[in-house]
């Protein structure tokens, strides 16, 4: 199953620990024995180092930065001053696979949970040269330089210069054809920048709904790469081309259905959002695409204990799934009985018919509101 990673942490790609991002290392007891007055003197040093013009001194000293900033989150505000993060960004183009290596691993381990740090080494100018690795790099690279993105990603004021960069056409590369450990780093990336205050400076390419989808129906529907990637699959919803897509990938409607009954309440509130954008704007295929899969239950579940916009979502789906030829009748027993049903697996069966009463108000309160709006949308006309 795929898992969700930390926001701000690495894929265990290293191949002497296995994580670029350790626990303390001995250098955090060498720091100790160093002191304030130690601690400036090799910060002097490594960045006396970092601009020699022998290259294997240069890849020595940023492993030694690594290794400093792994120690302590005091370490790493120590070490992260221009004179050691310009040396190691001005690494990362070098044709040497040791020094690019290095310098990533460095500036990786400099700006884990530091959000100061993060924001130093984006406008120190370390984005192009990610993008450039996330284009060309190969294997351990392009993780590292995935990771390095995520990263940076997570910090607010750095997500417009990521999503300006050309760098989210090369994350859905990766979301397609990477390993699980670079896929789940780009959906986690993508998530990040979908953020964005401006929502002009992300723009996600069709191309990541078939591997989002693929994602999806693998992992854990409860989980936070779910809630990531639906979230991402709603953005997409929101275009023809993207909902063309979702209806057309094979397994994509059980899948959100799916998401609906065993996801989290975001998860849940994200996938409803899909289905309803697909049956809104395509009603009479969609919704039949949708009933096979049996999402009734689902979503009368989801109008008692959604999130506010789930409900409303899930309301508004279950009038466009209905009959037209049985929009005005009484409702049925059948319905009656399908949300006591409901109501005693929410409530118990002490609380069930209150909360069935409950759930049939909304569902007649919610469709006048809408036979309202479209009476009064029609007046504008």
């Amino acid at each position: 199953m795929c898992q969700n990673p930390n926001p701000n942490s690495a894929p265990n790609t290293d191949p002497s620990t296995s994580s670029p991002i350790c626990s303390p290392a001995p250098a955090a007891e060498e720091q100790r024995r160093l002191g304030d007055f130690g601690k400036q003197a090799l910060v002097q040093d490594l960045a006396r180092r970092l601009s020699d013009a022998d290259l294997s001194a240069r890849v020595q000293a940023a492993r030694e930065v690594r290794k400093f900033a792994r120690a302590s989150a005091k370490s790493r505000s120590t070490f992260a001053v221009e004179a050691v993060v310009q040396p190691l960004i001005a690494m990362l183009p070098s044709p040497d696979r040791d020094a690019r290596e290095a310098a990533l691993l460095a500036l990786l381990n400099l700006a884990v949970r530091n959000e100061g740090n993060k924001d130093k080494i984006v406008k120190s100018g370390a984005v192009p040269h990610l993008v450039e690795l996330l284009r060309i790099g190969k294997n351990n690279l392009r993780e590292l330089a995935t990771a390095a993105v995520l990263t940076l990603s997570a910090s607010t004021p750095n997500k417009p210069t990521i999503a300006t960069s050309g760098a989210v056409p090369l994350l859905v590369q990766i979301l397609a054809a990477g390993s699980i450990q670079g896929r789940v780093d780009a959906v986690t990336t993508l998530y990040n920048l979908s953020s964005c205050e401006d929502s002009t400076n992300f723009t996600l390419p069709s191309e990541a709904v078939n591997p989002l989808l693929t994602l999806l129906k693998d992992c854990k529907k409860y989980s936070k790469l779910a809630e990531k990637t639906t979230r991402l699959l709603e953005i997409l919803s929101r275009t023809e081309e993207g909902r063309n897509l979702i209806s057309e990938f094979g397994g994509s409607i059980l899948t959100l259905v799916e998401t609906i009954e065993e996801g989290s309440l975001l998860s849940a509130e994200y996938a409803v959002g899909v289905l309803f954008s697909l049956c809104s704007n395509c009603r009479e295929k969609c919704r039949v695409l949708i009933l096979k899969e049996g999402p009734i239950p689902g979503l009368m579940l989801l109008t008692a204990e959604g999130t506010k916009k789930a409900r409303e979502r899930a309301h508004d789906l279950l009038n466009l799934l209905r009959d037209d030829s049985k929009k005005k009748r009484v409702v049925s027993k059948e319905l009656e009985i399908l949300v006591y049903d409901i109501a005693t697996r929410v409530d118990g069966p002490m609380k069930a018919a209150a909360t069935a009463k409950r759930i049939m108000e909304d569902m007649a309160r919610r469709d006048k509101e809408l036979s309202a709006t479209k009476l009064h949308s029609k007046g504008c006309h």
